[in-house]
C-alpha cells in the first residue's frame, strides 16, 4: 500500500513519446517506485501521440488562459502509468519531436511550452485536481524547472521539491522580458532565483530553489560541481551540495529482458548464450556486413555528437577496419557525423553498417548481437545503453566519465584475475585512448575463455531500477518527513 505520493513533471516518457534516456527514466521509475511503496502521478504536455494513446480519459481541471488559450487536464493510464496530460492546443498540437519543429530549430515558443508545464505542475502540486494532494514534486531536466520557483514564490503550503538534472548541458535560458508574461515576479529575478547571466535560467532556477537536487550517477553528481564539469553552475551547485545527491539511473529489466525480448531472431540467457550468435548473424545481415562469428563486431546506438565522443570514433575508423572489426551502427545527430559515417559504409561495404534515425526494434537487435558496445563519450550523466549493453552481453567500451565509470568494471588484470571485470574503461576521451581500448578489446576477443567469462559477469550485473527506486523512496520521505517538522 502506497503512503507516499509524488506527483513527477516530465516533459516526455516511455511508451508514450520519447526522443532520449529522460523518457526511459520517466517511464520506468514509477513502476520501479511502487514497490517502495509510493505511487507515482506522471504530468506531461498532451502531445499528439499522448492524446492518443490516452483512451477516454477523464477531464480533471481547466483554466480558461494560459499562455494564449485555454487548458484542461486529461486523466488517464497508459501501461501502468498514472497519466495526467496537460491539453493546451495551442502549445502542444505540433507533430514530430517536442521541441522541435520541421525545420529542425527549436519552437519558437518553448518558453512558454515548458513554463506551462511547470506552471500546471505547481498548480496541481497545491490542489488544483481535487483528491490529488502529492508529498512531493519531482521535476526532470530544464523543461520542468521552473515548477519549484512557482511554488517558491507563490508562498503558502507546498509540498517538497526534488529536481532531476539528467544532463546539465541542456539548460533553457530565455530572454529577461519574459518575466512578467511568465507570471513570476520581479523578486523572482535575482541570483537566488531564476537570473541566470542575464536571462531566466529553467535549470538554474530548479536547481537553485529546489529542496533537493538529483543526477543520475554518483561520478556526475561530483564532475558538475567543478569548474570543468559544472558548465557555468559549478559555484551554485557547491553551495548547494548539501542538497545533492547522486542516484544511477536503471532500466526497465521487463522491455530489456533478452530472455522474452520479441524484437530478437533468438532470444537467449545465461543458460542459452548459444543463442546469442543467432542474433550477430541476422544483425550483420541485417546492415549488410560480411555474416562472419569470428569477426569482431561493435554496435554503437547514440546521438552523434560531440558529447558522445562520435567524432573520436570517426577519427580511429582507419585504426579500427586495420583489424578484423565490424562495425554496426544506429543514431542521428550532427549532419558532417552522420555523413562522415555513411560515407564509411560506403567505402567498406561489409565491413561498417549505419541506419540513421531511430529504430527502437535495431537497438534492442544490436545490443543482442553486437560483441561490445562502443561509448566514447566526452561526458555521460548516466548512461543507459551500456547499461542494456550489459544485460544483453555485449562488453561496453566506454570512457571512464559520468556514470559510464560507476556502471563498468574494467577488465584490467587485477579484475580479471578476480573475475569482476565486465567491460573496458579508458581516459581521457581521445582518439589515441579510444583506439587503445579497441586495441585491448581485441586482445581480450582472441582469447575466448576469458571472453565467455567476461560475458557473464556483465550479464549478472544489477542494472534493474529496484536499488535506485529505493533510493528515491528514501530521500522523498526524509524530505516529507523534514518538511512536516
Amino acid at each position: 500500500m502506497s503512503d507516499l505520493h509524488v506527483l513527477s513533471v516530465v516533459p516526455e516518457i516511455y511508451p508514450i513519446v520519447k526522443t532520449g534516456g529522460l523518457a526511459d527514466v520517466a517511464g520506468a521509475l514509477p513502476l520501479a517506485l511502487q514497490a517502495e511503496g509510493v505511487r507515482t502521478t506522471s504530468l506531461i504536455p498532451a502531445y499528439p501521440a499522448v492524446r492518443a494513446a490516452l483512451a477516454q480519459p477523464a477531464a480533471e481541471y481547466v483554466q480558461p488562459d494560459l499562455f494564449g488559450g485555454p487548458v484542461r487536464l486529461l486523466r488517464g493510464t497508459v501501461s501502468g502509468l498514472d497519466i495526467l496530460a496537460i491539453d493546451a492546443p495551442h502549445l502542444y498540437d505540433r507533430p514530430g519531436n517536442p521541441y522541435v519543429g520541421p525545420d529542425g530549430r527549436d519552437w519558437g515558443d518553448n518558453a512558454l511550452r515548458f513554463a506551462a508545464l511547470a506552471r500546471v505542475g505547481a498548480d496541481v502540486a497545491t490542489g488544483a485536481v481535487p483528491g490529488l494532494h502529492p508529498d512531493i514534486l519531482h521535476a526532470h531536466d530544464w523543461q520542468a524547472g521552473l515548477a519549484p520557483a512557482y511554488l517558491a514564490y507563490r508562498g503558502g503550503p507546498r509540498p517538497g521539491t526534488v529536481i532531476t538534472v539528467h544532463n546539465l548541458a541542456f539548460q533553457g535560458q530565455f530572454p529577461a522580458d519574459l518575466l512578467s508574461t511568465l507570471g513570476l515576479p520581479p523578486e523572482s529575478y535575482n541570483l537566488g532565483g531564476v537570473e541566470y547571466y542575464g536571462s531566466i535560467g529553467y535549470l538554474k532556477a530548479g536547481i537553485a530553489l529546489a529542496d533537493r537536487i538529483t543526477t543520475v550517477s554518483p561520478t556526475y553528481a561530483a564532475e558538475i560541481a567543478t569548474a570543468a564539469g559544472g558548465m557555468g553552475m559549478d559555484g551554485l551547485l557547491r553551495i548547494r551540495s548539501h542538497a545533492l545527491f547522486g542516484i544511477l539511473n536503471g532500466i526497465d529489466e521487463t522491455v530489456w529482458n533478452p530472455e522474452t525480448d520479441p524484437h530478437l531472431a533468438a532470444p537467449f540467457s545465461l543458460a542459452r548464450l548459444h543463442r546469442r550468435a543467432t542474433n550477430k548473424r541476422a544483425l550483420q545481415i541485417r546492415l549488410g556486413l560480411v555474416p562472419d562469428a569470428n569477426a569482431l563486431l561493435l554496435g554503437v546506438v547514440s546521438r552523434f555528437t560531440w558529447q558522445k565522443g562520435l567524432d573520436l570514433l570517426l577519427a580511429a575508423l582507419p585504426h579500427l577496419l586495420g583489424l578484423d572489426i565490424q562495425l554496426a551502427m544506429l543514431g542521428a545527430g550532427d549532419r558532417a557525423l552522420e555523413e562522415g559515417f555513411l560515407a564509411a559504409a560506403a567505402a567498406h561495404p561489409g565491413r561498417v553498417g549505419v541506419v540513421r534515425g531511430y529504430d527502437e526494434p535495431l537497438a534492442h537487435q544490436i545490443q543482442a548481437g553486437a560483441d561490445a558496445l562502443l561509448v566514447p563519450s566526452r561526458f555521460e550523466p548516466c548512461g543507459l545503453t551500456q547499461l542494456c549493453a550489459l544485460r544483453y552481453g555485449a562488453l561496453p567500451v566506454v570512457a571512464r566519465v559520468g556514470g559510464l565509470a560507476d556502471t563498468v568494471i574494467d577488465a584490467n588484470e587485477a579484475a580479471l584475475a578476480a573475475g569482476t571485470g565486465t567491460g573496458v574503461q579508458f581516459a581521457p576521451p581521445t582518439q589515441e585512448m579510444l583506439e587503445a581500448a579497441i586495441l585491448r578489446l581485441a586482445a581480450l576477443w582472441v582469447d575466448q575463455p576469458t571472453w565467455r567469462k567476461l560475458q557473464r559477469t556483465a550479464m549478472k550485473s544489477d542494472v534493474s531500477w529496484r536499488r535506485p527506486a529505493a533510493r528515491y523512496a528514501a530521500l522523498y520521505r526524509a524530505l516529507r518527513d523534514e518538511r512536516r517538522t
